[in-house]
């Protein structure tokens, strides 16, 4: 968008900002989402009970077993289920959600470890949620780079915001483009739909204006010839910003931009933003 758009296409570009950002908010604040979680409970081979989840929880090579006691039940893929379940093996950044009552069990494996995360609806943290500061939308935050892909894609080893906690991904390619006539570059990480692309990174607003470990931007899926846009606008905070009960990635080293991004989502006010 350049300065010579008119104020209706201005309109609609706000307008379009509003709407992504609304579902950023429902998505964080949905009765299961991440404000919702009371717990991040870490499995052994050891059976465990905790006190948001019914039953005792364990690991082995067949994956995560829950036992059930006598008046206990869950519903996993719409089928009630008591006594022992098996879960089976769950693959990495996988995950099940076991319901009980109005809560919802998350039995997932993150970093190689077997984990469950219950999810109450009614925790202090969702029903205070009053939305996340952003930064003003601006048409000067959008930037068309170009994506080069690797030629096969790299395994990459970064931290998360769990201490000790590291996740791997494959990087396919990387992003070039220019933001104030700065060159600068992104290592990509794959996207949730088809070709579309992730791209973690932390800029000199970080820890000042943002969230100080990482913000996300998705990018759709590059064009025949490359070209990718950058909406830094929709710079988003990852659930780690709001809760210590998240596992969220760091960016790669080579993904601390050396400018100021004021744009996209700022930190929360759960970890002191205004």
């Amino acid at each position: 968008m350049t300065v010579q758009d008119t104020s209706a296409e201005l309109e609609a570009f706000v307008h379009d900002w509003q709407e992504w950002h609304h579902r950023q908010e429902a998505r964080l604040a949905d009765p299961h989402g991440f404000l919702a979680i009371t717990g991040l409970h870490w499995l052994s081979d050891r059976p465990e009970r905790f006190p948001d989840a019914p039953g005792a929880w364990s690991t082995d090579a067949d994956g995560i077993v829950v036992v059930l006691d006598e008046g206990e039940e869950l519903v996993v893929d719409g089928t009630v289920v008591r006594g022992e379940h098996r879960f089976g093996v769950i693959p990495e950044r996988g995950g099940v959600d076991a319901v009980w009552g109005d809560a919802v069990i998350e039995v997932a494996k993150r970093g190689g470890q077997d984990i469950i995360r219950p999810r109450h609806p009614n925790t202090p943290l969702r029903n205070g949620f009053t939305g996340t500061p952003a930064y003003a939308p601006h048409p000067r935050w959008v930037v068309t780079g170009r994506y080069t892909a690797f030629d096969e894609p790299r395994p990459t080893t970064v931290g998360a915001a769990v201490e000790g906690l590291e996740h791997v991904y494959d990087a396919p390619g990387r992003v070039e483009f220019e933001l104030d006539g700065r060159p600068l570059a992104l290592t990509a990480f794959p996207g949730h739909g088809p070709g579309s692309l992730l791209v973690l990174f932390t800029d000199a607003t970080s820890g000042v204006t943002t969230y100080a470990a990482n913000r996300a931007l998705a990018l759709d899926a590059p064009a025949a010839d490359g070209t990718v846009v950058l909406d830094f606008n929709r710079a988003a905070n990852l659930p780690c910003a709001y809760t210590d009960l998240a596992t969220c990635p760091l960016p790669p080293a080579e993904n601390r931009l050396p400018v100021l991004v004021e744009a996209g989502e700022k930190l929360p006010r759960e970890r002191g933003g205004s």
